[in-house]
């Protein structure tokens, strides 16, 4: 059996050209506590086989030790460094997959971010005159190109853009909203929640399923500071349901002088062809923001990465002197938004402005994409999965647009059932997720579901190598 005295000093095993180029990669110092750590490995399991030894277990050199705590440190030092944030391949077919990150960003807005992000810019800077900026200046003019509305601003996400807009115009006075749009949103946050950290009190009308304008009117008094109406989001009420529609909403603020909020969500801006060609019939009856200002509402808060397709942000527009107010408020500093931020949604609203968004968003094109396209993309894969020694039926499914968009709104899709010997979906779904990058499916009747509405078609011969190699 080996003696502890044949590994080799931390000094030795640095000389290493392996090594060398680990310190090269990782650092000097935390390729060193590897090593350590390694070698230290190395002499218990060397102690453990020599109170146990084995009769054929071959003698150990120094060469052979200084091999192994290499192996085992570079194993270490590549654990240690894994980004805990890193790309996968969207196999599910939910377009705005919530814990796989929403919106895809469309090709010119990853070129603005890396522009951007590596050198100075003018965030706060007026290059006109010389002299500090607002930052809230960027993006806001493609806003209100594109909504109609009279100003914008954005803050980091919508939760905060709601929570921003009733601290700004209804602290301490009373918020009328109701019953059927009090809605929990993903991760436990409750439109009275956030009502309540902006110092808002909430006033509750009408029933669960059943509001009407009356109902509002009859609410507002002299500590009324608005309306709020909130979209339903992820959630549909159907059946003995009616709620006042927003232009009814506009009138009845018109009439008391108190000004009617949004809470839009989805940020579904309408598209030139949408205007021609009426509403595209996969996202239901999902509102746009460009109808909303039109309908009269005089704030609305929606989200940069949702049906818009940009960068995470909360964007708010509406009539000018209540976003200056809100632009104005000590929260203002809390939730704003950075420049990569601001570089990403820029350069999407521009995509929007150029008439490209349809072709250039992956989130748009992806609403867009037939059936009839996703079934030739299936068919070629699942030729190509069969020939590496998979069991790929082609079958017809429904895509989801995810996200808290268009509630129960579904795409027809055609999917790739997968199964392989005596595995379970469960074994393979798990094996999928190990590879580098993941595959993220979903599992149905005990077969895992590949959607390739959800993966860019160039990306399809890298997910049939990545697949065949688990055959």
């Amino acid at each position: 059996m080996a003696d502890l005295r044949i590994i080799p000093s931390i000094d030795q095993i640095r000389q290493r050209a392996g090594v060398r180029a680990l310190e090269a990669r990782y650092g000097h110092h935390a390729t060193v506590a590897a090593l350590r750590g390694s070698a230290e490995a190395l002499r218990a399991r060397i102690a453990s086989a020599a109170a146990a030894p084995h009769e054929n277990a071959r003698p150990l050199d120094a060469v052979d030790a200084g091999a192994a705590i290499e192996v085992d440190a570079a194993t270490r030092l590549a654990a240690q460094f894994r980004p805990s944030l890193s790309p996968v391949i969207n196999a599910t077919g939910v377009i705005l997959h919530t814990n796989l990150g929403r919106a895809p960003l469309a090709p010119a807005a990853v070129a603005r971010l890396a522009a951007v992000a590596g050198t100075y810019s003018n965030l706060e800077y007026d290059l006109a005159g010389g002299a500090r900026g607002s930052r809230q200046v960027h993006a806001s003019a493609h806003l209100c190109r594109l909504t109609g509305a009279e100003a914008a601003v954005i803050v980091n996400n919508n939760a905060a853009a709601v929570l921003l807009v009733l601290a700004a115009l209804a602290a301490g006075r009373e918020v009328v909203v109701s019953r059927g749009e009090l809605v929990e949103i993903g991760g436990g946050f409750r439109v009275p929640d956030v009502m309540t950290q902006s110092g808002a009190r909430l006033r509750e009308v009408g029933t669960t399923n059943r509001t009407r304008v009356s109902d509002y009117a009859a609410a507002i008094g002299d500590r009324t500071a608005a309306i709020l109406r909130v979209h339903p989001s992820n959630f549909r009420v159907e059946g003995f349901a009616a709620r006042p529609s927003l232009e009814e909403l506009s009138a009845l603020g018109r009439r008391f002088d108190i000004p009617v909020i949004e809470d839009l969500g989805s940020g579904y801006l309408r598209l030139p062809e949408d205007r021609q060609e009426g509403r595209p019939d996969r996202l239901g009856d999902e509102p746009a923001v460009q109808e909303s200002i039109e309908a009269g509402a005089d704030v609305i808060c929606f989200s940069g990465d949702k049906l818009l397709g940009g960068p995470q942000a909360g964007i708010i527009v509406g009539r000018e002197p209540l976003v200056a107010t809100i632009r104005q408020h000590p929260l203002m500093r809390a939730l704003r938004a950075d420049k990569l931020t601001y570089a990403a949604l820029e350069a999407t609203l521009a995509e929007y402005l150029a008439g490209r968004a349809a072709a250039e968003i992956p989130v748009r094109r992806m609403l867009a994409l037939d059936a009839e396209t996703v079934q030739v993309r299936a068919d070629a894969l699942a030729g190509s999965l069969r020939r590496a020694g998979w069991t790929a039926d082609v079958r017809e499914g429904r895509s989801t647009i995810g996200g808290g968009s268009a509630p129960g709104a579904t795409l027809p899709t055609w999917l790739i059932a997968l199964s392989r010997g005596g595995l379970s979906a469960h074994t393979i779904e798990e094996s999928m997720r190990q590879l580098d990058p993941p595959v993220i499916a979903r599992i149905d009747e005990d077969r895992v579901l590949m959607d390739l509405r959800t993966v860019p078609p160039e990306e399809d011969t890298r997910l049939s190598e990545l697949l065949a190699g688990l055959a």
